[in-house]
């Protein structure tokens, strides 16, 4: 009985979800007492991605969680602390491994094409290729700028000749916020573990 309410209550929740201009994503868990709980704004690591599954991107990025594996392997490969990498992640992509942003940076970690052949991506849109590369980049630029992270991160951003030239974090409101989204995001998921 209690899987038929949850089958029902669900499809109750996708046909709404789904039948207007408007959709959200929808999590649940089921907890100790068999109470359903739903959410479009999972609070812990119990609730789980129910859909609405509308094409396969959006499966892909709906859940933080999905690329873990992948991050923690190339975090530990390159000596980086796994919440940090994550962090850059979630900031260049939403965990989406499609993403192309406006400037035609591709992927998870968002790798600008005139960077493929020197970061040995064959296939960007790849998550794991996509995130080692991304990772051994982000390495490069620790050690170029003497593990300075603010200045690390805004030369992922701007390009580290951008940061030389201004001798410090460029003046762009863009690369300001994307610093501090990383700075941010990383101690969330610092703290999480």
């Amino acid at each position: 009985m209690r899987i038929l309410t949850l089958q029902l209550a669900l499809a109750v929740l996708l046909g709404a979800a789904l039948s207007g201009p408007v959709q959200a994503e929808i999590y649940t868990y089921v907890d100790e007492n068999g109470v359903l709980h739903f959410s479009n704004v999972p609070t812990s690591k119990r609730y789980q991605y129910a859909g609405p599954e509308i094409e396969d991107t959006v499966a892909y990025y709906s859940s933080p969680d999905m690329f873990d594996h992948y991050i923690r392997d190339a975090a530990s490969l390159h000596g980086l602390d796994f919440a940090l990498v994550k962090a850059v992640v979630q900031v260049e992509s939403n965990f989406n491994p499609n993403a192309v942003s406006d400037a035609g940076a591709i992927g998870l970690m968002q790798i600008m094409p005139a960077n493929l052949t020197a970061f040995r991506l064959h296939d960007p849109y790849d998550p794991r290729a996509n995130i080692m590369a991304g990772t051994r980049y982000l390495k490069s630029l620790l050690k170029k700028f003497n593990e300075d992270l603010e200045l690390s991160l805004a030369a992922y951003n701007a390009g580290p000749s951008t940061v030389e030239r201004y001798d410090g974090i460029p003046p762009y409101q863009e690369t300001r916020k994307y610093v501090n989204r990383v700075l941010a995001y990383y101690a969330r998921y610092k703290n999480a573990n």
